[in-house]
């Protein structure tokens, strides 16, 4: 995500190091490069335009504080419009009387029913109780494809089974909600591939009806300044409270989540980054700017770390790793907690850009299937192999690449990860002290 604007931006802050003053010279150099990285990134030309006035304007005035060195001036303006243009962190709203109704609209095609799944999770792991209901009478399956859904993340649907019309769907949605206390309705509406009246006439009549407390346009964040002109016609038409940007996570160049709010006027609430039903999540403006210029996301991170390591044993590992009693076990552990944060990718992604993380590959790619391979051959030792390594000579070694379908250099690589990864956690601490101390140094905690 971002991956080639944050790159660009990268150099036009480096050439800006080493000067003593930042003159008006220096700063149409790194404007100008701004600007084509923006533009590249299919960020809206009267956007980028208002966005370099501002930045210019900033920069040559008396508002930098004066301890700052130029590239830090030019960074901190930067970051400051940048979050200015996306706007403050909103909150999903819901109806003082439940149940609240989301209507989801779209285009067809941008992925409005496995988002209407994602945020059901969402909503069902921050205390609600969602009910899914699809108003697509028109898409053949399409109805059918909801209820998968549902029960792939174990949330109730409204079949509507013999309803044909939208708004007989919808009043049978009400009424199940208000009878089984379901708090939220998302409404998963029909879709087309371009904007006609008879789509936005169904919509209307469905917000009449409704009254919702969202409509949330879906985006697909790779189609660009495309989704930007969708955006803006259904809000015309509608009155958005909200986007939420699908594909975030792909070789998107980031346009849209930086044009939307100020060509449309609708602020962007959600992003998904992944095809999991889990890989959804609010829109933070100030964290989205910070991975842009390089800067990484803690915060996000730690809230990863904090999701998936399990308290109980990360107590009982610091006092193994107090103790020197670090184990293949505990490594195994370790391994399976890290691959349950996500792709490896966006991991990495959430990193500061600097010391040795600032010479990675922009688009690295880490094979998951090694992680696979660790843990088959740790499945395949032994309970005496597993709390001490040392006693796994030549014979044994040859019988666990046997069993966990690898080979010996394998095995052998294993353990030499093992014993490395005990020596730097020996030295730093736990993964998720770890990720605390880092938003600490940044000021972030």
């Amino acid at each position: 995500m971002f991956d080639a604007l944050t790159e660009r931006f990268q150099r036009v802050f480096k050439t800006l190091r080493g000067q003593a003053k930042l003159t008006e010279e220096h700063l149409d150099t790194a404007l100008g490069g701004i600007r084509e990285a923006l533009l590249e990134a299919d960020v809206s030309l009267p956007v980028v335009d208002d966005l370099l006035a501002r930045i210019r304007e900033k920069s040559l005035g008396t508002e930098v504080a004066f301890e700052l060195l130029p590239d830090q001036q030019v960074v901190k303006i930067v970051r400051d419009e940048l979050q200015e243009l996306l706007g403050q962190p909103v909150r999903p709203q819901l109806s003082s009387r439940p149940p609240s109704v989301w209507l989801l609209v779209g285009l067809q095609g941008s992925g409005k029913t496995t988002t209407t799944g994602k945020l059901a999770r969402w909503l069902g792991e921050h205390g609600h109780r969602p009910l899914v209901v699809s108003t697509d009478v028109y898409r053949p399956a399409a109805r059918e494809q909801l209820e998968q859904v549902a029960r792939a993340i174990r949330q109730p649907c409204f079949p509507g089974a013999g309803l044909d019309k939208p708004l007989e769907i919808v009043r049978g949605a009400l009424r199940e909600a208000k009878l089984s206390a379901y708090d939220v309705i998302l409404v998963d509406t029909a879709g087309r591939l371009h904007i006609d009246d008879a789509l936005m006439e169904e919509l209307s009549l469905l917000k009449r009806e409704l009254a919702p407390a969202e409509i949330l346009f879906v985006a697909d964040a790779m189609t660009g300044q495309d989704a930007v002109r969708s955006a803006g016609e259904f809000h015309r038409r509608l009155g958005l409270t909200g986007v939420l940007l699908t594909k975030l996570d792909g070789d998107a160049r980031g346009g849209a989540a930086l044009s939307i709010r100020k060509v449309t006027g609708a602020p962007v609430k959600f992003v998904g980054i992944g095809e999991k039903y889990d890989a959804i999540e609010p829109f933070h403006p100030d964290r989205i700017v910070s991975r842009i210029l390089g800067m990484g996301d803690v915060l996000s991170l730690i809230e990863k770390v904090e999701k998936t390591v399990d308290e109980k044993k990360a107590r009982v590992l610091a006092e193994k790793l107090r103790k020197s009693e670090f184990t293949l076990e505990d490594f195994r552990d370790q391994v399976r907690q890290l691959r349950k944060m996500g792709p490896l990718e966006q991991v990495l992604g959430m990193l500061p850009k600097v010391g040795p993380l600032a010479n990675l590959p922009k688009n690295l790619e880490i094979d998951e299937k090694q992680f696979q391979r660790m843990e088959a051959i740790i499945n395949s030792m032994t309970a005496q192999e597993r709390n001490d390594h040392s006693v796994i000579d030549g014979s044994r070694r040859k019988r666990i690449a046997r069993g966990s379908g690898t080979s010996v250099p394998e095995v052998n690589q294993l353990l030499r990860q093992f014993q490395e990864m005990r020596r730097m956690i020996k030295q730093f601490g736990s993964l998720k002290g770890r990720m605390r101390g880092m938003g600490k140094l940044a000021g972030l905690s």
